[in-house]
């Protein structure tokens, strides 16, 4: 676990070489000043330990927790990339509780922790070390797989700070945050969701920290020992977009200092910030396969995939699910409604054609469709979702009577290079085969801001000039 000797063997190897006698006594010194034996007893008596198991028997012996409402715990993504921004005022057991928490909801979670963390060899699989103090080429190594973390859709915790938090006129706060988590989350496109974590050092750890900087920040060891038997508050906002921090063209090291003073606000109603509700977490698989297999049965893929048939009414869990999927598919390409699931008043009366993954025991994608004829004749032309986008002439009626209507298409980000949306249209041909009277598909179909006004400037002249009547 800890091995201070070794400890500085590794990171000032020239000095150790160079000053044996002077080396082992600074050992021993530290040694006895830093507990060494006492966390040499804990990696004695739980050898077996890795990982989050090692985090939570640390925090069961110390007795520290972080303390926050079912709301805010909610907010925390239950999937999909997310860079978890918190300031660090303990600089210890706080972070450890915090990747406790996130991993309650995320098991995907790690942390990016300096190299010296590394040296608790029981916190490698949880850890994703800044090379602080290594060479320029392993820095490049550890961005690397801390950028292929998130672009796994993976969550991620860091400490902006890189430190632990100082006394200052304000109070308790951490120094000036660095522009890399910005940087980080801008480059693959991940929403940052901002952690405030209260708690405090000793005073004496202050005053030591006025004086002698770097001497306090090796007395954190033993401050982690005066959060014995404690409980601090957190606050967890919700989650902000990438399309929104980056919308008015603030530089990284700006919205650097901007997330800081949003994580200090949080719960006090000034957010510095526009953010959205965390999409709602996954259904019951088991509830899913179930309300499916009593629907109706489109056919199945050459891959094992099956396609049903379903409405709200007979499937509320499906449909909550779909909601969901909407949600987290639409917001990745910088659309979504920003709400927990994406559901209309449409979505009660109409039908969702949904591809079912047997295998993985989850949605891959749906497509929302309705005869107009029905739907005309039991709610009028106004119950049709795309007379909510289009005016409809008297011409258009026939046409419409004999139409299927489509919309609120997806596939989940996973399933879009499998063929999924081929199967989709393979449940729609399904459908059609078995219903001759419907002659005509029509529906709306969004255009993403990812295209550019250009490119959508031509497909808007393109479509007016040959097909504007």
């Amino acid at each position: 676990m800890l091995n201070i000797e070794r400890t500085l063997a590794t990171h000032y190897p020239d000095f150790v070489q160079r000053h044996r006698r002077s080396a082992r006594t600074l050992s021993r010194f530290l040694g006895f000043l830093f507990y060494e034996s006492r966390f040499q007893k804990f990696a004695a008596d739980y050898p077996h330990l890795r990982g989050f198991d090692f985090v939570e028997e640390v925090l069961r012996y110390f007795d520290f927790d972080l303390r926050l409402t079912e709301r805010e715990r909610a907010r925390i993504p239950s999937s999909g990339r997310v860079v978890i921004a918190a300031n660090h005022p303990i600089g210890s057991l706080d972070g450890l509780a915090l990747l406790k928490l996130v991993r309650s909801v995320r098991p995907d979670v790690k942390v990016v922790a300096n190299e010296l963390l590394t040296a608790i060899g029981p916190l490698h699989e949880v850890l994703l070390p800044v090379a602080n103090m290594g060479t320029a080429g392993s820095a490049r190594d550890n961005l690397k797989a801390i950028k292929a973390h998130l672009l796994a859709d993976g969550a991620l915790i860091i400490f902006p700070a890189g430190e632990v938090s100082r006394l200052s006129p304000g109070g308790v706060r951490d120094c000036e945050w660095q522009s890399g988590f910005v940087k980080l989350a801008s480059s693959t496109r991940s929403p940052i969701l901002p952690v405030y974590v209260a708690g405090r050092n000793s005073l004496f750890f202050y005053s030591l920290s006025a004086l002698a900087k770097p001497l306090s920040t090796l007395w954190l060891v033993r401050e982690m020992f005066k959060q014995s038997h404690s409980t601090v508050d957190a606050r967890i906002g919700r989650p902000v977009p990438h399309e929104i921090y980056t919308a008015n063209g603030f530089s990284a090291r700006q919205l650097a200092r901007m997330f800081r003073k949003h994580v200090y606000r949080l719960g006090s109603g000034r957010p510095i910030f526009r953010s959205v509700e965390t999409v709602a977490p996954a259904e019951n698989p088991q509830l899913l396969r179930a309300e499916l297999a009593a629907s109706e049965c489109l056919g199945e893929t050459r891959d094992g995939k099956v396609i049903y048939l379903c409405r709200m009414d007979a499937a509320p869990c499906v449909m909550r699910e779909i909601g969901r999927l909407r949600e987290f598919t639409f917001r990745a390409v910088g659309e979504g409604t920003g709400q927990p699931r994406d559901i209309d008043r449409y979505d009660k009366y109409y039908r969702q054609l949904v591809l079912w993954d047997r295998d993985a025991m989850e949605i891959a994608g749906a497509y929302r469709i309705a005869e107009a004829g029905a739907i005309i004749d039991q709610y009028g032309l106004d119950g049709l979702y795309s007379a909510s986008l289009f005016d409809y002439g008297p011409g258009m009626l026939p046409l419409l009577r004999q139409g299927l209507e489509l919309g609120r298409s997806f596939v989940q980000p996973r399933y879009q290079t499998r063929g999924s949306l081929d199967y989709l249209w393979y449940g729609i041909g399904a459908y059609l085969k078995s219903r001759p009277q419907l002659r005509y598909l029509f529906g709306p179909a969004s255009i993403s801001r990812f295209y550019g006004t250009d490119a959508t400037a031509r497909l808007v002249h393109y479509y007016g000039t040959h097909y504007s009547g």
